[in-house]
């Protein structure tokens, strides 16, 4: 599916992730979330005595490199960044050595830096010219305000709505809602949506619904019979508290602006169908616990 969406998917601003049929668009990369999680779990269950073995890794690393590869080929850089922390999480959660851990951090951490170095000046070739506009107008605002415009109206209109907000679907022509200064508002940016019309509280009230959420996937997979229900309660754990945290630091502009959706918040037919299909899996496991 992942290889025929970038042959015959639909194109949408520069992006071809989805298939149109009948009146809905069914999106791919959503449901292959779900399914990595259930790869994984397999897959670590499988060789969980041997999880440190370089066979294991190097075959876990290539397994899921192709999933990746054809995902950001779409291109769909946000994605392709929450599933490979999901898979780093549920490779930890295997039981990878603290050792290679601490090992591939003392590499990542500096690596991370001299990257974000090579984009400033322009000198990292793997990366498309607008991706490089998203991070500049992120470091340098006033540089690039025909870029930035998008983050810093969502900081704006979060702030607007200080303590209670303006109204739950209020008529403000003012609102990024209503007077449009925001693009894709119903799924992108809809937690500055929800920060002017629902305030701190609101917002607060998402952050936390979500992280109960997050914790109760753990508390499950703690419980679980065996590894692969323990594994699949963890990765729907790191899926759902990554991307939350990517869509919210981008609505407040705590990181560049990138496209991914708030977890059961998001407008998204085939994002809520999957999300709901990795709960209902979770509470599978939760229906199995150990005997002992």
């Amino acid at each position: 599916l992942l290889g025929l969406v970038i042959v015959a998917g639909e194109q949408s601003k520069g992006a071809q992730r989805w298939f149109k049929i009948g009146g809905f668009q069914f999106q791919p990369s959503e449901l292959v979330k779900i399914l990595m999680i259930l790869f994984l779990a397999y897959y670590f269950m499988r060789y969980e005595e041997k999880i440190n073995s370089p066979r294991v890794l190097f075959g876990s690393f290539v397994l899921i490199g192709i999933p990746l590869a054809l995902i950001l080929a779409q291109p769909n850089l946000s994605t392709t960044i929450v599933l490979a922390l999901v898979f780093a999480a549920m490779l930890f959660a295997a039981g990878l050595s603290y050792k290679i851990v601490v090992g591939v951090l003392a590499v990542c951490v500096p690596t991370f830096f001299i990257v974000l170095t090579l984009i400033i000046q322009d000198k990292f070739p793997f990366i498309h010219s607008y991706q490089l506009g998203r991070i500049m107008g992120w470091l340098y605002p006033d540089k690039y305000p025909d870029i930035a415009y998008q983050q810093q109206n969502s900081i704006m209109a979060i702030g607007s709505g200080l303590l209670w907000g303006k109204g739950l679907g209020n008529t403000d022509p003012t609102s990024v809602k209503n007077g449009k200064f925001i693009l894709e508002p119903q799924n992108d940016f809809i937690f500055a949506v929800a920060g002017e019309e629902m305030g701190f509280v609101g917002t607060v009230t998402i952050i936390i619904l979500l992280l109960f959420i997050t914790i109760e996937c753990i508390f499950i997979a703690r419980k679980a019979k065996d590894a692969a229900g323990r594994l699949i309660c963890c990765g729907m754990a790191a899926l759902i508290g990554f991307q939350s945290i990517v869509n919210i630091c981008v609505a407040t502009g705590l990181l560049p602006n990138t496209g991914v959706t708030l977890p059961f918040v998001s407008y998204g037919l085939t994002s809520l169908w999957s999300l709901y299909i990795g709960i209902g899996l979770v509470l599978n496991v939760g229906l199995q616990p150990k005997k002992y």
